[in-house]
């Protein structure tokens, strides 16, 4: 009996000599900014911006939280939390994010939260899961800043809405080309000096020609998809409102550069066409009138009525689950049991080095 005893014990102090500590309970926890810790991320992100249904090209901002979990047979899972900011490019935008600005505290910026779970497998990265939500800063932060600074408004504000159809109707009314109708509205501040509303939408080309419109429901998108987007300020003034708007017209992939139609701009400058580059938009014109309305192509999928921006949650087709090579489903929320005899608790490292550096602002 008592050779069972002193074997159970010297099986329990083995135990706790040998029992894995800290990141030996399944996964391991490399630096935020650690290289590979930063090509998971940007995969992640590549990933977001490709899987964008509305709003704008997400960047790279901090990196949050890491593990890194083996994955039978081979390879390794980043399990990733990372923040995003909002740029000023359009999720239609081919413009490569690397040429992509960021939009600035002043501009009321948007940050996105994301988890991602990031597979590495022969030197390459792919992502498994991801789910992403956004919030705008606050309007007090903004005013904290810039006293004068615009704020975002309702996207479905009757002001927004009166807005970017009287900029689409001038912008048409201009064109030479195909009639184009409104894909979405994705960002709308009231500008209090001077009093407008400074609107940027999403639109479409359809089989019209804009100068020969008379009932924009027979008109029909083009087979291959043609989009633009526009940014524009509408001053209320007696008499009718005063326009300025200037669009970017993205051709078809791959992007050609293409010259502008003749005669474009000639009757009113108001309204001007540009073909897609990864160059920034100019400033906007001088006024326009208003001739016709646009008609709304799609209404926006899954989010709520009453918004400001386009919520990551919504706006972004993530992936929900997944499956590992092996069958086995993926759950790092769940981390493997390790029995060590003796131990009360691991002891891990006193301090990792995360989260990461910013690389932008913090909202």
């Amino acid at each position: 009996m008592k050779s069972f005893i002193l074997l159970l014990c010297l099986a329990q102090f083995w135990g706790c000599r040998s029992a894995p500590h800290g990141p030996g309970l399944g996964y391991k926890e490399p630096d935020c900014d650690d290289p590979e810790t930063e090509q998971a991320a940007l995969a992640a992100v590549n990933h977001i911006n490709q899987h964008l249904l509305h709003g704008y090209k997400q960047i790279l901002n901090q990196i949050d939280k890491v593990k890194v979990w083996p994955r039978r047979p081979f390879g390794e899972v980043y399990e990733l939390e990372i923040d995003t900011l909002e740029t000023t490019c359009h999720a239609l935008d081919p413009t490569p994010l690397a040429n992509c600005s960021v939009r600035e505290v002043t501009q009321h910026a948007v940050e996105g939260d994301c988890n991602i779970h990031v597979l590495k497998q022969n030197g390459q990265f792919s992502v498994l899961f991801a789910k992403c939500d956004s919030t705008p800063d606050s309007a007090e932060d903004v005013r904290r800043l810039c006293p004068d600074c615009p704020l975002l408004i309702l996207l479905t504000d009757p002001r927004v809405v009166h807005a970017a159809e009287a900029a689409l109707a001038a912008f048409n009314a201009q064109n030479s080309g195909p009639y184009y109708q409104l894909l979405e509205i994705s960002r709308a501040q009231l500008v209090p000096l001077p009093v407008s509303i400074y609107v940027e939408f999403a639109v479409a080309a359809t089989d019209c020609v804009a100068k020969e419109v008379t009932d924009p429901a027979n008109c029909s998108l083009l087979a291959e998809k043609q989009y633009g987007f526009c940014k524009a300020n509408v001053y209320e003034k007696v008499g009718g409102d005063q326009v300025s708007v200037t669009c970017t017209v993205f051709q078809p992939q791959p992007v050609v550069m293409q010259p502008l139609p003749d005669g474009a701009n000639a009757a009113n400058p108001a309204a001007v066409v540009e073909q897609a580059t990864p160059a920034s938009l100019p400033a906007g014109p001088p006024a326009a009138s208003l001739v016709v309305g646009p008609m709304v192509v799609s209404a926006p999928r899954g989010p709520p009525l009453h918004r400001v921006h386009y919520d990551l949650r919504y706006a972004f087709s993530g992936v929900a689950s997944v499956e590992s090579a092996s069958g086995e489903a993926f759950q790092p929320a769940k981390p493997p049991k390790v029995t060590q005899p003796g131990v009360a608790g691991a002891v891990g490292p006193a301090v990792r080095p995360c989260p990461g550096r910013i690389r932008h602002f913090k909202i």
